[in-house]
Formats: C-alpha cells, sequence, structure tokens
C-alpha cells in the first residue's frame, strides 16, 4: 500500500475509534436501572412534546426551517451524555439569551454534538499537516480528541456571550423603565397595568428588556402571585439592579409601604449608578486611545512633519554636498 493509502486508513480508523467510544459511552448509560429509567423519562417527554407540536401545526404547512429544528430537537433528546443537572443549567441559560422554547435545549445539544464531530472530522483528515504532532497517528488521534471537546464547547460559549450582551443593553436601559414605571404608578396604575405600559413602551428601545417585562405581566395577570412572577423575572434578568427592584417591590407589597416611592428611589439610585458608569468609561477611554494613536496617528504626523527635510536631504547626498 502506498503513504497515502495508509494515511486514509489511519484517519479512517481513528474516526471509527472515536464513534466506538461514543458507542460504548451510550451503552454505559443505557446500562443498569437508572440509566433506563432516565432515558424512559427522556423519552417520554420528547414524545409528549413532539406530539403536541405535531397537534398544533397540523392545520398550517410546516416550514423547512422547523422541520430541521425538530430533527435537531430529537437527536438532542437521544444524546445520553448529557444528565439532568447539566440540561437544567443550559435550560437557565438559553432563558436568559431569549430563548424560551421547549425544544432549546435539546437543539442546543444536538448542535454542540455535531459541531464536536465536525471539528474531530476536520482535525483527522488535515492532521497530517500538523506541527509536530501530525507525524505521529497517536498525536493526531489525541489532537481529535481535544478538538473534539472544544467543538463541544464552543456552541455553549456563543449562547453565554449573547446572554451577556443581552444584559447589557437591558442594563443600559432600566433607569429608563424605572421612571417609567414610576410615571405610571403615580397615575394610579396597579403593578401589572404599569409593567404592561412600560414594556409596550420599550418595544422599540430596548426589545428583550419589553419583551422580559412583557412575560412578567402575563404571569402576573394569569397567575395572581406576584411574588412568583416577580422572582421569575428576575431569575431570567440576572441582574444586580433587577434583584434590587424586585426586593424593593416584594418588600413594598409585604409591609404595605407606597410603591411609587420606592420605585422613585430606586430610580435615582440606577440613574446615578448608570452616569458614574458612563463616567468611569470616558476616563478609559484616553489610556486606550494611546496605542492607536502610536500605531496610526503618530506615524503620519512624522511623516509629515520630517519628510521635507529627509527627502531634502537625500538630493543633497546624492548630488555629493552641490
Amino acid at each position: 500500500m502506498s503513504p497515502q493509502n495508509v494515511e486514509t486508513l489511519i484517519n479512517l480508523l481513528m474516526l471509527l475509534g472515536l464513534l466506538a467510544a461514543l458507542g460504548v459511552w451510550w451503552a454505559h448509560k443505557h446500562g443498569g436501572k437508572r440509566g433506563r429509567i432516565a432515558e424512559r423519562a427522556r423519552m417520554a417527554a420528547a414524545t409528549h412534546r413532539f406530539d403536541g407540536l405535531a397537534l398544533d401545526d397540523e392545520d398550517e404547512e410546516t416550514s423547512r426551517r422547523e422541520r430541521i429544528l425538530r430533527r435537531l430537537a430529537r437527536i438532542g433528546d437521544k444524546i445520553p451524555f448529557f444528565d439532568g443537572k447539566y440540561r437544567l443549567k443550559l435550560q437557565k441559560d438559553m432563558v436568559r439569551s431569549g430563548y424560551r422554547s421547549n425544544m432549546a435545549v435539546s437543539i442546543l445539544l444536538a448542535v454542540k454534538f455535531f459541531c464536536g464531530l465536525a471539528c474531530a472530522a476536520g482535525t483527522v483528515m488535515l492532521g497530517s499537516h500538523i506541527p509536530v504532532l501530525g507525524a505521529y497517528p497517536a498525536g493526531r488521534g489525541i489532537a481529535m480528541l481535544m478538538v473534539f471537546v472544544v467543538g463541544m464547547i464552543v456552541p455553549e460559549y456563543i449562547v453565554a456571550i449573547k446572554a451577556s450582551y443581552r444584559r447589557r443593553a437591558m442594563a443600559s436601559c432600566l433607569p429608563d423603565a424605572l421612571d417609567l414605571l414610576v410615571i405610571c404608578t403615580n397615575a394610579g396604575n396597579s403593578l401589572g397595568v404599569s409593567i404592561r405600559r412600560v414594556a409596550d413602551e420599550l418595544t422599540t428601545i430596548c426589545p428583550p428588556l419589553s419583551d422580559e417585562f412583557s412575560l412578567a405581566a402575563d404571569e402576573l395577570k394569569l397567575s395572581g402571585d406576584s411574588t412568583r412572577a416577580l422572582n421569575n423575572l428576575a431569575e431570567r434578568i440576572d441582574l444586580p439592579s433587577i434583584r434590587a427592584l424586585i426586593s424593593t417591590l416584594n418588600q413594598s407589597m409585604r409591609y404595605g409601604t407606597p410603591i411609587t416611592q420606592a420605585l422613585r428611589t430606586l430610580s435615582r439610585t440606577e440613574r446615578l449608578a448608570h452616569i458614574v458608569s458612563l463616567e468611569e468609561k470616558a476616563a478609559k477611554l484616553a489610556p486606550k486611545m494611546v496605542v492607536p494613536m502610536l500605531l496610526f496617528i503618530l506615524p503620519a504626523i512624522i511623516a509629515i512633519a520630517a519628510g521635507p527635510a529627509v527627502i531634502q536631504l537625500l538630493a543633497f547626498i546624492a548630488g555629493d554636498g552641490k
């Protein structure tokens, strides 16, 4: 056999070894009473969820995107590498990123798995070009496993980054939302009506915060349990300022103190904190501008200021001092 055929055979054996290891892991998870019970519970939940979706959508044409998402969700439900505790953690992260669908966690797990496989396959196919490790099959196998793990972590980090940007956008608009809430409560509206009104006003200014306030208003209207609805709002947004707002509202409702005065005080505090944050960013701007100025502005200034003198000096040297 030629060396190229041998290398191709080794790559295929590595991929088969990875799939075999995944199969052994799957069999281990399905072995024993605990594994079978967990699998039956997971499959029952998935069947119930997808049956409900089929009944809801049987009167309308299912789009291609929805079919792909459902297939990914089915695959994610059948992946046994992630336990219930990890799935609950992912569910919280997805909710904080704005994905509240009951298929969101399963889709993320399927994407993580396929991303890891794609990265591992790419590493195996291009493994011979890896410095030092590429010359050894064992080194390519280790690199394949490492890239597989990294590929499974990347989608979760992308979700975390999106959740961070979303929280940052809501934190910047929270002082305005508190001012609107103070105005609505001063007008005599109840807490649920005030939150709904603020959500409607923030639709174009801050859609994430408007979405969260709309959901909180719906929970207040349907359940009637204001404490639980407000705590759910704090859990979804996960900001210290929101937790302070929810704590203030809960204490006002518990002890009968005026909500308007508490909201006005909190609004003033958040506005001051926002101004301090902007001043801090402005103070950090000058040191951050030093490096761009040295790299891009200073060379141009030097060229403009010293360029004519350098040209005259070169012409003088070329003319032998004449």
